[in-house]
């Protein structure tokens, strides 16, 4: 989520501190945040600020029992961004203790397991957030309608009383104001032999992904294009990653149409954009090297287009995250820029 570099290393010298770039961070956030509370009703509001104190208190906790000073390492925003980045991923609605059972995994095992901040081999969020997915499947596909599509508005009362009670104030049940999500509801779809222009003819899909979706996406696009103006990160993951996806999708489209989506509606359905350029740029579990990213972004974008076409879950973005941050450290070490007065790569 910043420029990549070894946040273990003490003397380089940042024109910005961590604490500036995790804020930058967060600021890059909100848009895509407003547009998806204006969609998906004001649970994802109250997922993410439950959240982010969940991974403060967490993070204290861990803090007191490794004996180090919390003021410090509080302050440099890196757990709330985990406890935000999980929250936007999770369902809207999603009861309380899976949002805890999710941050507290991501904090204690994803982080500080390994020793804290800039040590961690895989990204926090997303180990918290396949946890999730892969112990409560059908919590984690319950995703409310966007607004455009629900009969009913769901407000703050509405959802305070759905996340931590379980039942939607008014006696609405959950599931009358839940749907699938676009890349769900495709890959279901094609199971029944319907053919890709068929499914997307349905009032879930939109121009450019699912209906409402597509919003929240280019929010998040915007976001990431002022990240890398602001130099908070580089351009290598994110393009590497979304020109691979596109790329493959471009491919099997081109050979079946009726059976592969087109590389727009990849780009902007699911978690590509927001894996583009707040998860798979993370500093400490991404590659270093400028080829190494471009390596590590294009894997990302493969693995993800392979899970979502062909795998068991209809988004693979946290689990291709996951699986190239293990191939990160051999990737940096065969993409070592040349050192001066050495041979074609540093020993």
């Amino acid at each position: 989520m910043m420029q990549a570099i070894d946040l273990r290393t003490p003397h380089i010298h940042l024109d910005s501190s961590v604490s500036l770039a995790m804020r930058r961070v967060l600021y890059a956030l909100v848009p895509a945040l407003i547009v998806q509370t204006w969609l998906f009703s004001w649970g994802v509001l109250i997922n993410v600020l439950f959240a982010s104190l969940v991974a403060v208190a967490f993070e204290a906790l861990m803090l007191r029992l490794r004996s180090r000073p919390a003021g410090s390492y509080l302050a440099d925003g890196s757990v709330v961004l985990t406890g935000v980045l999980l929250a936007m991923a999770l369902p809207p609605l999603s009861p309380w203790w899976m949002t805890l059972i999710g941050v507290g995994f991501a904090v204690v095992v994803g982080k500080h397991l390994y020793g804290g901040l800039g040590y961690n081999p895989f990204n926090p969020a997303m180990l918290g957030y396949v946890l999730l997915l892969i112990c409560f499947p059908l919590e984690m596909t319950s995703w409310v309608a966007p607004r455009m599509l629900l009969e009913v508005n769901i407000g703050v009362t509405d959802a305070f009383s759905a996340i931590f009670l379980g039942t939607i104030h008014g006696g609405t049940g959950i599931d009358a104001v839940t749907m699938a999500t676009p890349l769900d509801s495709l890959k279901v779809q094609l199971g029944l032999a319907r053919t890709v222009q068929e499914i997307l003819e349905k009032p879930t899909f939109g121009i450019l992904g699912g209906r409402g979706w597509e919003y929240v996406d280019l929010a998040l696009l915007g976001g990431g294009l002022w990240l890398i103006w602001k130099r908070v990160i580089g351009w290598h993951i994110p393009v590497a990653m979304l020109g691979a996806l596109a790329l493959l999708a471009m491919i099997f489209n081109l050979v079946d149409p009726d059976r592969y989506a087109t590389p727009l509606f990849h780009v902007f359905s699911g978690a590509a954009m927001l894996g583009a350029f707040f998860i798979a740029t993370d500093p400490v579990s991404a590659c270093t090297t400028p080829r190494g990213r471009l390596v590590f972004g294009a894997g990302v974008g493969i693995l993800t287009y392979i899970i979502r076409t062909w795998g068991g879950y209809p988004d693979g973005v946290a689990f291709s995250v996951l699986l190239m941050n293990m191939a990160a450290p051999t990737i940096d070490y065969y993409t070592q820029p040349r050192v001066y007065g050495h041979g074609d790569k540093a020993p």
